[in-house]
């Protein structure tokens, strides 16, 4: 392998499938249109006991898209989904795309400083939610602040015969506006290049910014993951999905919904993640297909009643967005019996980025080849225009046709992250000479401690290690002497003794060099996550600041 060869990981690519297939690109509403056609009258959506088909679900995508056209939405129009995971989000979603709107997707953990952000950067005055008891009141103040100019309800009584009260004022129902709004003769007409999704992304280091994802950026998506074909004999139409992922996360929406709706599966949506009910729906329903996040894969590794459970259904098992700490996916492995499948994406991604074929020995760090259609290198951090040779570290950059068109009203941060065409995302890894990719760590989480490249994720690695360990986070702090050093911020697992920092840093003393050594230690009963259940260094790195310049405000 040479640095000239243009394609290097092909040499490691599975016998069953090309990286050079081509991907098809189209819009959103012809591919819902397809999948209704295709999948008629098997089942789609099951939710707390309902299951819809696919041509009920395309009926009532049709009657949410009349009902908001009614309501003055129009083509090119950003409108936001504030929604966790219950039948109305797939029927809003499609409905949306279905006129030519832009779908800004809202947490349903945002902050209210954070929702009010989005919808005014976005430019989005009306706000598609639930009546759940979590979502409704954050929306009622969105309306009595102006934020929102708008408020539309999916009550969810429409799917659990729950008694449904009052709506606050000024808020509509969407199911009687469903009933009410005439048919529509004719959508709009879109096109593949058109926005289809504002996904908010990057708000752990100030205020979150839309990356403008395309139709022809999510049907890409879409085909690179059904052109992945690792012999894994996952037949489509024939797959019972578990969704516990949110579907306003781009992880969710793209590997989860859109794709295994494309594929005429069924699709369990269940509104949050609960370990023993995760394990109670794979061995009740007979689960095939399970994909989590590695906060999910952890809390199922510490619950009681998992080494009890049936997961003889499972074909497959997926973690992705974040990385897996590579001792907690052996244990996974050992627990569901099955090859862990993993990989990288991003959400300007759409995320499709690499996936690890099943061949490959595993190793920490590893995140394998480019999907079909995707192509990667890595660059000098100095000079992106350098490409680096293998077993050089730098920071990875990415091209394909799912990758996204910009940031929303950012053009200067969007000039900074492409080069010659290439995304420049961010991460610092490696091509190694078998033609497989490693992550190092986020660029911007490197620690430079001594003078030399300390990566947080290889630290954390081996704090996974530790039998007392659950949960790690590592940043770096300041440090007189070295400049900057590793502090651990861990949770234990229920029982287990105090930790101190001389015991960690002899049961690491033969797993991290010197340079790499914690030099601080802080225990806590919970460790901060984003809403898609991703742990949050960013969230520490803010507190140390805080708290560093609250000490010399003090000392002054």
């Amino acid at each position: 392998m040479t640095l000239r060869d243009p394609h290097p990981w092909e040499a490691a690519y599975p016998s069953t499938c090309r990286w050079d297939v081509p991907i098809p690109t189209g819009t959103l509403p012809a591919l819902f249109e397809r999948l209704v056609a295709q999948g008629g009258q098997r089942p789609a959506l099951q939710y707390r006991g309902v299951r819809l088909s696919y041509a009920t679900l395309g009926e009532l995508v049709d009657r949410a898209a009349a009902a908001l056209r009614r309501l003055g939405v129009v083509q090119g129009q950003a409108v936001a989904l504030y929604l966790p995971n219950t039948p109305w989000h797939p029927i809003c979603f499609f409905a949306l795309v279905r006129l030519g709107a832009r779908v800004v997707h809202l947490s349903a953990l945002d902050a209210r400083r954070e929702l009010a952000h989005k919808l005014r950067d976005s430019g989005a005055g009306l706000v598609v939610t639930t009546d759940l008891p979590g979502l409704l009141p954050q929306a009622e103040w969105l309306l009595a602040t102006g934020a929102a100019a708008q408020v539309v309800v999916g009550e969810e009584a429409r799917w659990d015969s729950a008694a449904a009260g009052p709506l606050p004022g000024g808020m509509q129902g969407l199911s009687s506006l469903m009933a009410e709004a005439p048919a529509v003769d004719r959508w709009p007409d879109v096109a593949p290049d058109d926005v289809a999704l504002l996904q908010y992304t990057g708000g752990t280091t100030g205020l979150p910014k839309g990356a403008m994802l395309t139709h022809g950026n999510l049907t890409a998506a879409v085909a690179i993951y059904q052109r992945w074909d690792d012999g894994e004999r996952m037949v489509p139409g024939e797959q019972r999905v578990l969704a516990v992922l949110p579907l306003f996360h781009i992880y969710a929406l793209s590997t989860v919904l859109l794709r295994h709706l494309a594929d005429g599966n069924e699709i369990l949506l269940r509104p949050r993640f609960d370990a023993e009910a995760v394990l109670r729906d794979i061995a009740e329903h007979r689960v095939t297909l399970f994909t989590g996040v590695p906060t999910m894969w952890i809390a199922l590794l510490n619950h009681p009643a998992s080494r009890q459970a049936d997961v003889s259904s499972l074909r497959a098992c997926v973690s992705g967005g974040a990385p897996l700490p590579f001792e907690i996916g052996q244990r996974v492995e050992q627990l569901m019996g099955q090859r862990l499948r993993v990989g990288w994406g991003m959400t300007e991604t759409a995320p499709a980025g690499t996936r690890v074929p099943l061949s490959a020995t595993l190793r920490p760090g590893l995140i394998g080849v480019p999907l079909p259609g995707i192509e990667m290198r890595i660059v000098a951090l100095d000079d992106p225009g350098r490409v680096l040779p293998p077993g050089e570290a730098g920071e990875i950059a990415i091209r394909g046709p799912n990758l996204f068109r910009g940031y929303w009203n950012k053009p200067a941060d969007t000039a900074a992250a492409f080069h010659e065409g290439w995304f420049l995302t961010g991460d610092l890894g490696r091509l190694e000479p078998d033609g497989l990719f490693s992550l190092l760590d986020r660029r911007k989480n490197m620690i430079i401690s001594g003078g030399f490249n300390v990566y947080p994720a290889a630290i954390e690695a081996a704090l996974y290690e530790h039998p007392d360990i659950r949960e790690a986070i590592v940043i770096g702090i300041p440090d007189d002497y070295r400049g900057q050093s590793a502090k651990a911020f861990v949770t234990l697992r229920d029982g287990a003794p105090e930790l101190t920092l001389d015991a960690l840093r002899e049961f690491l003393r033969d797993r991290l060099g010197r340079h790499e050594m914690p030099t601080a230690l802080e225990l806590r009963p919970e460790l901060p996550r984003s809403p898609a259940g991703k742990l949050l260094a960013s969230a520490l790195v803010a507190e140390e600041a805080a708290r560093a310049a609250s000490m010399k405000v003090s000392n002054a």
